[in-house]
């Protein structure tokens, strides 16, 4: 089946949560037994049942998996209260959602279920099976094929699909943050089978442990040409056994970052990879780190480190990444001025590709005109990111910095609109190209644009971000150098 076959309803990406007629609450209280449960689930014909006292004061939920796998598996006691096998980790999204964003978080948070809240009361509740019987064998069904597969020739065709599912989004109108996130999705998800794949191979980690991405991956802005950018956090080990347990990861990692390689999500050129041994440490060697990084302040660490203030969880105990993060939060509160200084010189490293007579400055490059679409969009990626962690704001997505920002008034709502549209419209641009030399020049994807291939519309919309950009660089170079 080929992609143009997996992509067959438009109305799917245009439909909300509301329109879907979510399930009403079923619940139980607390204290049911795990007996009377099955009994309402099976008598409802449900799959899944709410605990709590009232639909406003949800403590948790069971499904059938729960049932199997908590109770029955361990042979617990019929009689047994519910609270005590309940899963407490729910997610909750808005009716007015689309259904392409309740599946990213189902997927992302690895979800079966979504709580319908408004008005701050939880009004039902859909499941990922209703959504995905929705769209038939659209690209989330793809992203379930991606989740089922385990072998590394399968993942590697897998990946191979993205650029024609990619092309297909966007010649239907989907929005380019929402398409960063689908690549961002499938990518996180092979990770993942690949991290089970070797913990199966060399038998359970002898620590408990976070593998994290960096850079584009964590802020869940992946294009078509994308590297490894990954990391790894251990727990704290008695020094007798460090060496055995810094032994495992080293390896561990290396075989995730081959299979990864082989697949076709390439080895960093700059081998900013867990595999590499200066990226795979305890947590209190990596607080030590940011300690450092923070401290020292200078512009070439800020240059070099900043991609490690845009990390993201993917597999393990997230929260030794939590824990690294809110020390992170507690080092900028005490921060030097000249560190968000240097970091705000790294939005100034790329101009604005704008000439003296306001036209587009290109590259000559194979004897065509070439835009660097990646270096054009840095300086909004570095200000998002220095701006949020001056505001102690820790959403690693710059479109999502952004917003926040503009909540908090660092922006005006004229500049937060104009930010996020010169942002999105360079990104689908760069998302496009890559999918046409993919599919029709059959090359392989790169960030230069060739400036001959534009409408005439389209250099004039570049030309207007550019002088976005611009003007935000100079609201950077006063608030963070004080200088013109």
């Amino acid at each position: 089946m080929n992609a143009k076959e997996n992509i067959i309803s438009d109305q799917f990406y245009s439909k909300r949560v509301r329109e879907l007629h979510f399930r009403h609450l079923r619940m139980a209280k607390p204290e049911s037994d795990i007996q009377s449960c099955a009994a309402q689930m099976a008598r409802e014909q449900v799959s899944c049942l709410f605990i709590g006292n009232s639909p406003q004061d949800i403590q948790g939920f069971i499904t059938d998996i729960t049932l199997r796998d908590k109770a029955l598996a361990k042979g617990l006691q019929l009689d047994t209260p519910v609270s005590e096998i309940m899963e407490k980790s729910m997610v909750s999204i808005h009716p007015d959602s689309s259904l392409v964003e309740a599946l990213l978080l189902m997927f992302q948070t690895k979800s079966r279920y979504l709580l319908v809240r408004e008005n701050q009361e939880f009004i039902g509740w859909i499941s990922r099976t209703k959504i995905l019987t929705e769209q038939s064998q659209g690209p989330f069904m793809f992203i379930q094929s991606v989740k089922e597969a385990r072998q590394i020739p399968e993942l590697r065709e897998k990946w191979g699909r993205m650029p024609e599912i990619i092309h297909l989004l966007l010649s239907r109108g989907m929005k380019a943050g929402l398409v960063n996130q689908i690549i961002t999705t499938v990518a996180d998800t092979i990770t993942q089978r690949v991290i089970e794949r070797v913990i199966k191979e060399i038998g359970p980690a002898p620590a408990q442990f976070v593998f994290f991405v960096l850079g584009s991956e964590g802020r869940g802005e992946l294009t078509l040409k994308t590297d490894q950018d990954n990391a790894i956090i251990y727990e704290d080990k008695a020094n007798e056994h460090r060496e055995e347990v810094r032994a495992y990861f080293l390896d561990f990692a290396t075989r995730v970052s081959t299979a990864l390689d082989q697949i076709g999500i390439d080895f960093c050129e700059g081998e900013l990879m867990a595999m590499n041994p200066k990226w795979t440490h305890s947590l209190s060697h990596w607080k030590r780190n940011y300690e450092q990084w923070i401290s020292d302040a200078s512009q070439e660490t800020a240059m070099n480190y900043a991609t490690f203030f845009d990390c993201r969880a993917i597999y393990g105990k997230e929260s030794l990444l939590e824990e690294l993060k809110n020390h992170m939060g507690n080092l900028l509160e005490k921060a030097p001025e000249r560190f968000f200084i240097n970091l705000g010189y790294n939005a100034l490293q790329y101009e604005a590709p704008l000439t003296f007579f306001k036209k587009i400055k290109t590259e000559e490059i194979e004897g065509k005109k070439q835009l660097n679409l990646k270096q054009t969009m840095r300086p909004m990626v570095d200000l998002a990111r220095v701006y949020a962690l001056k505001h102690r704001i820790f959403e690693t997505n710059t479109v999502q910095r952004i917003e926040l920002l503009g909540k908090k008034g660092v922006f005006s709502p004229a500049e937060t609109q104009e930010l996020i549209h010169a942002f999105n419209y360079l990104m689908s641009m760069r998302l496009e190209n890559q999918a046409e030399l993919i599919l029709h020049q059959h090359a392989k994807p790169k960030n230069y644009l060739n400036i001959d291939s534009l409408t005439k519309v389209q250099s004039v919309t570049l030309i207007e971000i550019f002088k976005v950009i611009r003007d935000f660089q100079l609201k950077i170079r006063i608030a963070f150098t004080g200088t013109l």
